[in-house]
């Protein structure tokens, strides 16, 4: 997170969620001016909402909600440092974090396939009873072996980051506009 990201949270939680108060006094003994700050423990702590969005690798994304209960601000930047903060309001802050691996949901039930126009898509379940997840390109079918058209037809099950990235490499080379 920037510096000024974190400069504008710092203040506006401050403003805005009391977690400090300042109590301005003034010496009756002088004319001018003069105040002095205090700084005062505040007697309850800050809370805030927080979501955690995650953007994961094959364009799924997750979001959390959840409450946070804040005393101090340095240990609240220190909790969430690998996340980056995408938006704030007075009542609740957003990060998010970029994760290098598929969701959740694909290592479960993702299959890769084809529709019927020939397009690279991973589905939710086998490829002819699914929804689509997400669609990538569209594959040349007349260049495929029949063996790999029949395994895309059948669905590719998605297991991990690599099965990912290599059935994704692998059709690149098919891919309509290609030579």
């Amino acid at each position: 997170m920037s510096v000024l990201m974190r400069a504008v949270l710092t203040i506006t939680v401050i403003c805005c969620g009391s977690f400090f108060i300042f109590d301005l006094k003034q010496s009756p003994s002088h004319v001018q001016a003069s105040e002095e700050k205090e700084f005062v423990i505040p007697d309850k702590p800050l809370e805030l909402t927080i979501r955690l969005k995650r953007v994961y690798m094959d364009g799924e994304e997750s979001e959390e909600t959840l409450t946070e209960t804040i005393w101090a601000i340095e240990d609240f930047w220190a909790k969430y440092e690998k996340w980056q903060l995408v938006d704030m309001s007075e009542d609740y802050l957003v990060f998010e974090k970029k994760v290098n691996d598929i969701s959740p949901l694909l290592k479960m039930n993702g299959y890769f396939g084809i529709t019927e126009d020939g397009t690279l898509s991973i589905f939710n379940g086998k490829p002819e009873e699914s929804d689509i997840i997400q669609s990538f390109f569209q594959i040349d079918v007349k260049k495929l072996e029949s063996k790999q058209h029949q395994k895309l037809l059948q669905g590719i099950p998605v297991k991990t980051k690599e099965d990912f990235a290599r059935v994704v490499e692998t059709m690149k080379k098919y891919e309509v506009g290609k030579e």
